[in-house]
């Protein structure tokens, strides 16, 4: 692998200095960059000049946004670490050469990750978008129960009273669906997680369904039968504004993401690190 392109998170790396460190230590090795953006949404329609490989500085909001804005492209994702958890990033900005070295000695592996596709249907209308994480539905506005329908493949499952809804797939299980209740699970697993935000009874728990699956979302009509107004969300950033009557249709998505692997510690390992920080 001799051929990188660098996402740097211009908040986290405002002066350039760890993406510059980066395209020195690269050079000096016998690599190239090929292109330095600040924002994923950048590179589309670009030529990337056969990088091999998508080197994304920040969090892990910069790497679900570049897994979006690089879905077409299939050329893997490493994440390096310059914020402060980071459960999908790789590497820590302070062990950044030794990961550079890997990568040019072609010690590393690849992981195809399960991508989701959402459509959501308003007024008549369609629009589509796709996550790494999750898409969630949520309110908007002032506090107060949202009232879900759920289907799957076109069955009924159940009628839900929560703060909202997430659909996450196994790299997505660590974040909000975690911090919401949900099942940790293996991220090169394919499967697809259904975990209610705050649900207002006390047997409303998770469900593990098979990524063939199609799960739909129907906004219903709130308590009072007036409508309601709720937000969906891609990766936390790409929102739709939805109301009574609409829904949002999940399935997987027919891309994957590549996420490269430099270390050989188990996922199980790996949770333990972070979970102690």
């Amino acid at each position: 692998m001799k051929k990188f392109c660098l996402i740097a998170n211009e908040i986290k790396d405002p002066q350039g200095v760890y993406a510059g460190r980066i395209t020195s230590y690269l050079e000096r090795h016998g690599g190239e960059t090929v292109r330095v953006v600040t924002d994923s949404a950048d590179l589309r329609g670009r030529d990337l000049h056969d990088a091999e490989c998508v080197l994304v500085l920040g969090g892990d909001g910069t790497l679900l946004r570049a897994a979006r804005n690089m879905m077409d492209r299939d050329i893997p994702l490493l994440g390096v670490n310059l914020g402060t958890l980071g459960y999908l990033a790789e590497v820590e900005i302070s062990a950044i050469e030794p990961a550079l070295d890997q990568l040019l000695a072609g010690s590393y592996t690849q992981e195809e990750r399960m991508m989701l596709a959402g459509e959501v249907h308003r007024q008549g209308s369609t629009e589509e978008g796709y996550a790494l994480n999750d898409i969630v539905i949520s309110r908007c506005g002032s506090l107060q129960l949202l009232t879900f329908d759920i289907y799957v493949n076109g069955q009924f499952l159940n009628g839900f009273g929560a703060d909202g809804i997430i659909v996450a797939t196994p790299t997505g299980s660590t974040g909000y669906n975690m911090s919401a209740g949900g099942p940790v699970v293996e991220p090169a697993a394919s499967l697809l997680l259904l975990t209610p935000i705050c649900p207002h009874t006390l047997h409303t728990r998770s469900i593990v369904l098979p990524p063939e699956d199609e799960i739909r979302i129907v906004i219903s009509p709130r308590q009072d039968g007036r409508p309601q107004t709720v937000e969906a969300s891609f990766d936390g950033s790409h929102r739709i504004m939805l109301t009574t009557g609409d829904s949002v249709v999940v399935r997987r998505a027919s891309k994957t993401t590549g996420i490269v692997k430099l270390h050989t510690e188990s996922f199980l390992t790996v949770l333990h690190k972070k979970m102690s920080e």
